[in-house]
């Protein structure tokens, strides 16, 4: 697994509440390749956006090893996994969490002032995400004159504006219609190939799902194919 861009082996994730111990992921070993497309399939409440959250870096596991571009997550501190996410890293949730008192060119623009560009630079990169996902006559539209597809695709934006190398998604399309959905996979894995980003999706969906390059069920804990 040492040359995969995301990896992860004998990752475990165990919630206990007075005395209950409930084991979610019981030894997941997963690698994920530069460009490639995986889906990861399961019904709802069997782990995968656990599993997600653990390769992302945002919650640590029970045990396990979790591995991005090359580094040992579980070695570095906040600072440096937050500082490693911000530019390895790009996320796209079903629910789009877009700030609604700002533009969606504002919104695109966050992560890269919070990686410490200039405003001046923010803004145009945005921009320039935002005309690649055909959002560039809406740059200026805050939350409320977006529709749930065009929501999405600010969100997508947002998750790409830093050149990730890796784009985590869960469940990017589960509050949309069937039409917008393939729409914004079309979109995600137009963008896949032509920046040769990885993608890793969570989804229930299994024809969007067929779409990918590999497709892999979280069931009982462990990942099968």
């Amino acid at each position: 697994m040492s040359d995969a861009l995301l990896s992860c082996e004998g990752l475990t994730m165990t919630f206990g509440e007075k005395g209950l111990v409930v084991p979610v992921l019981k030894g997941v070993d997963l690698s994920l390749q530069q460009g490639e497309r995986l889906a990861i399939m399961g019904t709802s409440g069997s782990g995968k956006s656990t599993l997600l959250h653990l390769l992302g870096g945002l919650d640590q596991p029970t045990s396990g090893t979790v591995m991005m571009g090359g580094k040992d997550l579980s070695t570095l501190n906040e600072k440096e996994r937050s500082s490693l996410r911000n530019k390895q890293l790009g996320f796209v949730y079903q629910f789009h969490h877009l700030l609604g008192e700002f533009s969606a060119l504002e919104n695109v623009a966050m992560p890269l002032l919070i990686g410490g560009e200039s405003a001046e630079e923010a803004r145009e990169k945005s921009f320039q995400m935002l005309s690649q996902v055909g959002l560039a006559n809406r740059v200026e539209h805050r939350f409320a004159e977006l529709s749930g597809g065009e929501r999405q695709r600010v969100a997508i934006a947002r998750a790409l504006v830093t050149n990730p190398k890796c784009v985590l998604a869960d469940e990017p399309t589960g509050n949309l219609d069937r039409k917008t959905a393939e729409q914004i996979y079309e979109l995600m894995l137009e963008l896949n190939q032509s920046l040769d980003i990885s993608l890793l999706l969570v989804t229930h969906d299994s024809q969007l799902a067929s779409k990918m390059d590999r497709v892999l069920t979280l069931e009982d804990g462990l990942l099968t194919s």
